[in-house]
């Protein structure tokens, strides 16, 4: 039996998301996009609760695209909020329109999102030698720094610790713990 990082349960999704997406580089846009809504629709709740909706949320926001999303007027936002297969919390549901907005704005001035983005790393992987999951920070300076960017630029529900959980499902850390089949961090095997 592959050895996990001790976050992931026994349930199936977590074990395909853990061994397949998290802690992998993701510099699609559209994909960037949808993790920094989901990662702020978790707030105050346990990934696996947004991970279960994750479809009816890609349903409901029109697969993440950005364009359709920061089109959504107060018609539209209403009837997500009648939506049973995603968290109904007006705040969020209406963050995830605002963020559309400012990332388009992002994608203008950088030529993509994925630019300005990882930018906060240096356009490298972050390298992490942890030993247990217990040793790995809720924020860093990059979140933080993160944060407080895309604050500026009219993003919501992106604090540091929701940037830093954003930053380790894009791969942009990899905070695969030492006992973890998928550890690339900095001592040798």
């Amino acid at each position: 039996m592959r050895s996990r990082c001790e976050w992931v349960t026994k349930d199936p999704l977590y074990i395909e998301y853990h061994d397949h997406e998290w802690g992998r580089p993701t510099h699609d846009d559209q994909d960037l996009f949808e993790m920094l809504s989901l990662e702020g629709a978790q707030a105050g709740l346990s990934w696996i609760t947004i991970l279960k909706r994750r479809e009816n949320y890609r349903k409901a926001f029109d697969d993440f695209n950005p364009f359709k999303v920061s089109k959504y007027n107060e018609r539209k936002i209403n009837e997500l909020l009648q939506d049973e297969g995603i968290i109904r919390n007006k705040l969020k549901v209406n963050s995830v329109v605002t963020n559309a907005q400012a990332f388009i704005r992002v994608q203008k001035e950088f030529g993509s999102f994925d630019a300005y983005i990882w930018s906060f790393v240096g356009g490298e992987i972050i390298l992490n030698d942890w030993d247990s999951h217990a040793d790995i920070p809720a924020s860093t300076n990059e979140s933080v720094q993160m944060s407080k960017d895309l604050k500026k630029r009219g993003f919501k529900f992106v604090g540091p610790t929701i940037c830093y959980a954003f930053m380790q499902a894009t791969g942009m850390v990899n905070d695969h713990v030492k006992d973890c089949f998928l550890y690339l961090g900095k001592s040798p095997k």
